[in-house]
């Protein structure tokens, strides 16, 4: 068995860097996601916590995979493109939000536009994270928190 000397350590903790935002961009999503639950909605916790993290998780890969393929051997080769990694994000979560939509009866009454927004912000709020914009996913996350919960209250004030 090998020794665990401050080395190795060291080694560890630069190897488990890349976990910090992703596993942030998971706590502000679970934060919307338990706001989501709250109400009883189709996507919750988990699914905002995941997306969250799924996205800052995209995000953080394909830094690493500039670095790693960036160097004189395949620097002619590799062109990076950040919007891509966006792209592919909102179109993975359009597809996961198109199941949260449902038509009720006659197909007047439509649920599920909200939570499929907040799984949209909160892909938003984990490449914030991906992007070590720490703040303003944090600020982002309240920010989405209040207009959930005060609109709804303020909704249910006005109709009743």
């Amino acid at each position: 068995m090998p020794e665990w000397g401050a080395g190795a350590w060291a080694e560890l903790l630069v190897a488990l860097e890349p976990m910090g935002p992703i596993l942030l961009a998971m706590l502000l999503g679970g934060a919307i996601g338990f706001e989501r639950e709250l109400v009883n909605r189709p996507a919750g916790l988990r699914t905002h916590m995941l997306l969250a993290g799924a996205a800052a998780l995209f995000f953080t890969l394909a830094d690493e995979l500039v670095v790693h393929f960036g160097t004189d051997t395949y620097g002619e080769l590799v062109r990076t493109d950040p919007i891509r990694v966006v792209e592919a994000v909102i179109t993975g979560v359009a597809f996961l939000g198109a199941g949260t939509i449902f038509r009720r009866g006659d197909g007047a009454q439509i649920t599920g536009l909200t939570t499929a927004a907040s799984m949209l912000f909160t892909a938003g709020i984990g490449l914030a994270c991906g992007l070590h914009r720490f703040v303003l996913a944090v600020a982002l996350t309240g920010l989405t928190v209040v207009v959930l919960r005060a609109v709804s209250m303020a909704e249910r004030r006005w109709t009743d």
